[in-house]
């Protein structure tokens, strides 16, 4: 099964299985982690499931849209790396990626 690394903003680092077809905002709600409100279920309405990607699967994830962009431009936390979870299907291509949750604004 495919593995996602989530780093919670205390810096503590785990590994979950996640299977192939939830979003990573799911993944990661459905795993506890609870500092990742996700607000709005998955609708990109709220910015509330922000977190940073590593730079090295920036290829392998669904490109940026306009909705996702503006919600994240609200955002004090927002950096090069800065993505709604709920916007990147998780699949087995994206096995080994790992996000930081932001910080909540």
């Amino acid at each position: 099964m495919p593995k996602l690394t989530v780093v919670n903003r205390a810096g503590e680092e785990s590994t979950i299985e996640v299977e192939s077809g939830l979003t990573v905002m799911e993944a990661i709600r459905d795993n506890g982690f609870d500092e990742l409100l996700a607000l709005c279920g998955g609708c990109c309405s709220c910015a509330t499931c922000h977190v940073h990607v590593d730079p090295a699967f920036a290829e392998k994830l669904p490109p940026m849209g306009e909705d996702e962009d503006d919600l994240l431009d609200s955002s004090d936390h927002r950096a090069p790396t800065s993505r709604l979870s709920c916007q990147i299907p998780f699949t087995d291509d994206l096995s080994g990626l790992k996000v930081t949750i932001a910080e909540e604004d």
